[in-house]
């Protein structure tokens, strides 16, 4: 590549970093994800074609495809060796292709990230006798981030709402979301492809009705029947979002398949499993257990991202955390040679009225730690009748560990639940996708429980969030 070359596509690389997005998120690493809006991702293509800048020169020596060494197996190999779903490779996919080799900084984060987790959903999908496709999914959901939050509350690698996830078993509370614990997460999201593709009898309706709801899906099959037209993927007017859905899998399918190809260089991932469960004992600071294992707190919070609380506790005799394979044993070995205390943190019942502040000073607290470990709204005043984690004092006897009614913990005043009422009132310019969005609930159950059987509604109807008894 000439020097000219090489300045252009340096500046279009800048440029496109500072491209606005629908929106952006960092996870608690730091790191941004973001979404860019369709028309923007157009344009900006359209100029990096416009220079004509070509891939196909020889990569640098860092840029090996790693299918030429056959004789290497892993992970990468199994998954696209196992590829079922019919290719689709269009203009739509070409454009994430794209946008996947203008950024390879994020794509190297993201496959790095997926090294944790891979193998098992890789596992549990060819268990399933689902196509291996569906193990890459998470890339296009989350980019393989298990603390990823949406606008929509979607949580997790696979981006389960709120109600969604509680239907497949997802447990959320103050302690702990399920949407982020992969296991958990992963079975759950599976179970619900399996539902879909048996409803809909194509993997690609199925993706779609994953990414917009089957019901979304459905009426847009029926439309395209009462009109006499294809009731395939490919034909069917479903949101921009979710006609793109499909394709950004494909690009990631022929990034894997071949990384070379789009100047991308991919990690080989060894062919076994990275993560395993360890006993723990019931209640134990989060940050003990990584020091017990000898592992970095990140790095701990990335397999144990479900739990929300410096404190990690369970109304059992014991309970199991995740770690490496290679840190279980340290965890088990330094556990039972441990003579320090496992709990820092007491439970504690504000009193009427009592401040933030004076329950800071009373256990020699800075007022931001206790907002951080409880999620405390500064501006109001916490409920008596609830509980708040405040630090143990030197000497002091834990009760961390006593069985506690789920009606006594404090709220979370973030909590997605919290900021659904059970009615609403719709006002000028709702939408169901508005609506569905701010109180994380899918449409088509929102028109389930309304018995709404268009997408129109109108101002002043009340919605309801629950199921009357």
């Amino acid at each position: 590549m000439g020097l000219l070359s090489k300045y252009l596509l340096a500046f279009v690389l800048i440029s496109l970093t500072l491209i606005p997005t629908a929106f952006a998120e960092k996870n608690i690493l730091g790191e941004e994800i973001s979404i860019l809006d369709i028309d923007v991702l157009d344009q900006e293509i359209n100029k990096l074609n416009a220079l004509n800048l070509s891939t196909s020169e020889s990569p640098s020596s860092k840029t090996l495809s790693y299918q030429s060494n056959k004789a290497e197996i892993n992970l990468w190999q199994r998954i696209y060796s196992r590829f079922e779903i019919k290719d689709e490779n269009n203009s739509r996919s070409k454009k994430y292709e794209d946008w996947y080799s203008a950024r390879p900084e994020y794509v190297e984060r993201m496959m790095d990230r997926s090294q944790k987790y891979l193998f098992y959903v890789v596992g549990e999908v060819e268990k399933r006798g689902m196509p291996s496709e569906i193990a890459l999914l998470p890339m296009i959901e989350s980019a393989y981030n298990p603390i990823a939050n949406s606008r929509s509350k979607a949580v997790g690698i696979w981006q389960f709402i709120p109600s969604t996830g509680r239907l497949y078993g997802l447990k959320q509370d103050w302690w702990q979301d399920k949407r982020r614990n992969v296991v958990d997460a992963t079975n759950a999201a599976l179970d619900y492809l399996q539902k879909l593709h048996a409803l809909f009898g194509t993997w690609d309706l199925a993706l779609a009705a994953y990414n917009a709801g089957e019901g979304t899906v459905s009426r847009a099959i029926a439309r395209n029947k009462a009109k006499g037209l294809p009731t395939d993927y490919a034909h069917l007017k479903l949101p921009a979002e979710t006609k793109d859905y499909v394709p950004k899998l494909q690009a990631i399918k022929n990034i894997v398949s071949n990384p070379n190809h789009y100047g991308l260089y991919i990690d080989p991932i060894p062919n076994k499993p990275y993560f395993t469960y360890v006993d723990a004992p019931a209640v134990i600071d989060a940050d003990l257990a990584a020091n017990l294992a000898e592992i970095s707190y990140d790095e701990f919070l990335l397999l144990n991202s479900e739990y929300r609380r410096p404190l990690i506790r369970t109304n059992e005799k014991t309970q199991q955390l995740i770690l490496p394979i290679s840190s279980a044993d340290t965890f088990i070995k330094n556990l039972s040679q441990n003579e320090k205390p496992l709990v820092s943190w007491n439970i504690y019942q504000p009193k009427r009225n009592e401040k933030i502040k004076a329950i800071a000073n009373k256990f020699d607290m800075e007022e931001s730690d206790l907002i951080k470990a409880n999620d405390l709204n500064p501006q109001k005043i916490i409920k008596p009748s609830t509980i708040i984690l405040v630090a143990k004092k030197e000497g002091e006897e834990t009760n961390a560990n006593q069985n506690i009614s789920e009606s006594k913990i404090q709220k979370d005043s973030k909590s997605e639940d919290s900021a659904k009422p059970n009615k609403y009132k719709v006002k000028p310019g709702d939408t169901l996708t508005k609506i569905s969005k701010k109180y994380g609930i899918s449409i088509d159950e929102l028109k389930d429980i309304n018995q709404i059987t268009s997408s129109d509604i109108q101002i002043g109807s009340i919605l309801r969030f629950q199921r009357n008894n």
